[in-house]
């Protein structure tokens, strides 16, 4: 199929360009690995404020006497039901990127998306199979990763080196 736009990728950076290309009138494609959302929604940013706000209402509840408030019994964290909680965080977020993703009649393709032509989009999926997607425009919002870089644990082990002496 042939599109006006196609988003490879669908992070804060994807999922925003396509709505908007939508709402201007383009017929547009997502394509998209793993969850809608990308990284920062599913795995990092997101999950981690949930997180964090689980330890922030648990130092709250330590303290409810400083506020006026009385807890009975103790106060003790539940781990796998914080894990959970910031999933099922996650997970609704996902679910809104998709349900505004449909509201906008944004086409939404599962897959590793490769570009192999000056307006060709490779999707491999996950059973392998490969098809090609075609567009006046494609952005490249693929996002981010942490990776090592060699110089730095050279550059720590001279430091830790220095410290010693």
């Amino acid at each position: 199929m042939s599109y006006d736009l196609i988003v490879v990728g669908s992070g804060p950076g994807g999922y925003v360009a396509a709505i908007r290309a939508s709402q201007l009138g383009l017929n547009v494609a997502v394509v998209e690995r793993a969850e809608l959302g990308g990284i920062c929604l599913n795995w990092g940013c997101i999950p981690t404020k949930s997180l964090l706000k689980s330890a922030q209402v648990f130092e709250y509840m330590k303290h409810a006497g400083d506020y006026g408030l009385t807890v009975e019994g103790e106060v003790k964290p539940d781990f796998e039901k914080v894990v959970a909680r910031s999933r099922g965080v996650a997970e609704k977020m996902s679910g809104g990127i998709q349900y505004l993703l449909k509201k906008n009649k944004i086409e939404v393709i599962n897959g590793f998306g490769k570009l192999v032509g000056n307006k060709t989009v490779e999707v491999t999926a996950e059973d392998g199979t490969k098809s090609n997607h075609e567009a006046k425009h494609i952005i490249l919002a693929t996002g981010a990763r942490s990776a090592n870089c060699q110089i730095f644990h050279r550059m720590e082990k001279t430091l830790s080196d220095t410290a010693k002496h």
